[in-house]
């Protein structure tokens, strides 16, 4: 019966109905649709958050406000003054003008270029002190670019990857409820090593944290389990299965119910405690050694999307960010009474993830309003002052539904309460809940601030909200695959309204190599988006090809072996 009316609608509906609202409207308010919805309540389809399919209360959603003639000026300036500043600060890179000689008068303003820093470097014509200088500014300028330097395919999309503090691991987490991680001490030379399972998850594997020593790895899946495997290759034994809902300690937890799915975990500093993000605006820290959990409190309103720590050497203050547009701070040694230490308020929609710059002080978060956002803990706003805010447009209203369909610039504004430094935009935080970062002090000289986007770009930005540059991975990996079955699964374009057979990229995660200038970037990518990518790209002077093996571009499959199926559908 299900089968007969997939049919139906692919042959009647999507050639008779040409925009995306009829569709809705159509399954809204006919006997398929009630047919269609309630079959996918009863298989647990509806509600997910990541779920891309459509949840019931979408059909009846009432249309959003748009401000009334939009100020045209509401957009923040770009450069950000304030962004400037913290370019000259020595936090975030060096400037280039350091490195000229005060003496001449002609080189003030003047950029060296890439080659005569080397020069410089080798030749050691220079001080000690600028060569110190143009090591860091060389790290600056070595941009990775979109040629990539390898693919690795995945037969279900990518929701994460991230290289390990030292550069000598990374792992990528996929929705087949596996995680996969690689040895890449070598960063050129990548290689497979181990695949540890999640048993029973639900939709995907949302997150995944590795502890400061490199030896555990900690994922999970929209469930209030938390699977601990031991990165060891050689130890091949089950994960361990920590309950982040049992709790002898805690008297309120059968009050509140057992049951949440975790969208975020987190190591502390120490590595003793991990801390989730859940369902619902719970914020969970678990202590790993006694095997229970600590505190257990309903931080949010909404969903808590994306949970950190401030500092690398501390276990105490911790950042959250919900659905509910607000970022908190929190100490540990404090949330008995559920109260936060400060909140940041400034995004007009949820946050998708936050990002610590591990220094105690800076803090980067992703909104669905498609804007990113620096803030700085000395501006953090005290729990009095945020509950004494008055009820706002960002609070009264329902949420753009960021996983179908574009977001309305005339519904974008400034909150009146924004205490941000800097916002950053550009990019498409659509489709699922993408990720950004602080880009590494080593490889980069902490100069930038990076995100995933829906388009399949990687948007790289200086401090004061210039595009320092982009890397197209739809372009990289357009096509390196071929069509599942040799039939073209069907995707909905944006563009057309139409359903088509291309291929589309979302990269939901990007990561910056510590130690080298190379970012791995995580996507969901392929013929309707069912398959993924982990596509490495280092900086090469804009080089289409080297001479080195293995060759550029090269396609493998997700245990790195070569697979010249990649190759098929290409002539090669």
């Amino acid at each position: 019966m299900l089968l007969f009316i997939r049919d139906l609608l692919l042959t009647i509906g999507f050639a008779a109905l040409r925009s995306r609202t009829q569709f809705v409207r159509l399954l809204a308010n006919s006997e398929v649709g009630r047919f269609f919805l309630s079959h996918q309540a009863r298989h647990g389809f509806v509600g997910d958050d990541e779920d891309d399919d459509v949840d019931v209360d979408d059909y009846s959603w009432p249309s959003r406000r748009i401000r009334a003639n939009p100020d045209p000026n509401r957009f923040p300036i770009v450069p950000s003054e304030t962004g400037t500043e913290l370019m000259s600060s020595g936090t975030f890179g060096s400037s280039d003008l350091q490195s000229n000689d005060t003496d001449d008068r002609t080189k003030i303003g003047h950029k060296k270029r890439l080659p005569r820093r080397i020069l410089e470097r080798e030749l050691a014509v220079v001080s000690h002190s600028k060569q110190k200088l143009n090591q860091r500014l060389m790290s600056q300028e070595m941009m990775p670019s979109s040629n990539p330097d390898l693919i690795i395919h995945y037969d279900q999309p990518v929701y994460s990857g991230q290289f390990s503090g030292d550069g000598n691991f990374f792992f990528s987490v996929n929705k087949d409820y596996r995680v996969r991680m690689y040895d890449t001490s070598n960063p050129y030379k990548w290689r497979y090593y181990k695949t540890v399972d999640y048993p029973f998850g639900q939709w995907t594997l949302t997150d995944a944290s590795l502890s400061p020593d490199n030896k555990y790895l900690a994922y999970t899946s929209i469930k209030s389990s938390v699977c601990l495997a031991p990165t060891d290759p050689n130890d091949l034994g089950d994960p361990y299965n920590l309950d982040l809902s049992e709790s002898a300690n805690n008297p309120t937890y059968h009050s509140r119910g057992g049951s949440f799915g975790i969208w975020s975990i987190r190591f502390s500093g120490d590595g003793r405690q991990l801390v989730a993000g859940a369902t619902g605006g719970s914020i969970v820290v678990y202590d790993i050694e006694s095997r229970r959990t600590l505190h257990r409190i309903q931080g949010h309103d909404e969903d808590v999307n994306a949970v950190c720590f401030a500092d690398s050497a501390s276990p105490h203050i911790l950042y959250s960010g919900s659905d509910d547009t607000t970022l908190k701070v929190w100490d540990t040694r404090s949330m008995g009474d559920e109260r936060a230490a400060g909140a940041f308020v400034g995004h007009i929609e949820g946050l998708t993830y936050i990002d610590s710059k591990m220094d105690g002080r800076y803090i980067l978060s992703n909104g669905k309003d498609q804007s990113m956002k620096l803030w700085d803990l000395r501006m953090v706003m005290s729990t009095d002052n945020f509950s004494n805010l008055a009820p706002t447009r960002r609070t009264a209203e329902r949420r753009f539904d960021y996983r179908r369909g574009a977001y309305d610039e005339d519904n974008w504004h400034v909150d009146p309460n924004d205490n941000s430094l800097v916002t950053f935009r550009g990019h498409k935080v659509l489709r699922t809940l993408i990720r950004c970062h602080f880009s590494p002090p080593g490889s980069t000289n902490s100069r930038y601030v990076y995100s995933g986007s829906e388009d399949g770009k990687v948007f790289i930005w200086n401090m004061d909200a210039t595009l320092a540059g982009t890397i197209n991975v739809y372009g990289a990996t357009k096509n390196t695959r071929p069509p599942r079955n040799g039939i073209r699964i069907l995707g909905w374009d944006e563009e057309d309204d139409l359903w088509q057979t291309r291929w589309r990229t979302c990269v939901r995660d990007a990561s910056w190599h510590p130690n080298v200038p190379m970012i791995v970037a995580s996507a969901w990518s392929g013929y309707g988006m069912e398959t993924g990518t982990c596509s490495v790209h280092s900086w090469n002077d804009g080089e289409q090809e080297d001479e080195a093996e293995p060759r550029m571009g090269m396609r493998v499959n997700q245990k790195l072996e070569y697979d010249p199926t990649y190759y098929a559908n290409m002539g090669h």
